[in-house]
């Protein structure tokens, strides 16, 4: 049996303290991508970067769609994410009016 391909969306904490949310097939290979200067704009300017949560998803497709999803989110809703703080999530999910 073959092993299935995981693909993740992935959130860095940069020297500077910014989040950076991203999606890969390849977690590790994508990391030293971040740390070497060779990727974004974004990360390149603030290295090093840390991994500092991941979510592996069956398909690249879902693992983008979550990465969209996360990208929209507060600085506040991403730490609680990170922090694997599900209550603070559900408070900061509710619909303000």
């Amino acid at each position: 049996m073959a092993d299935e391909q995981t693909f993740h969306m992935y959130i860095l904490r940069c020297a500077d303290g910014n989040l950076y949310v991203g999606s890969t097939e390849d977690i590790l290979s994508r990391l030293h991508v971040h740390n070497t200067g060779r990727g974004p704009l974004f990360t390149r300017i603030r290295l090093p970067v840390q991994l500092v949560h991941s979510e592996p998803h069956a398909t690249f497709s879902d693992a983008r769609v979550r990465e969209i999803q996360v990208k929209k989110w507060s600085r506040a809703k991403k730490e609680a994410l990170v922090a694997g703080d599900q209550a603070e999530l559900k408070r900061l999910s509710k619909r303000r009016t």
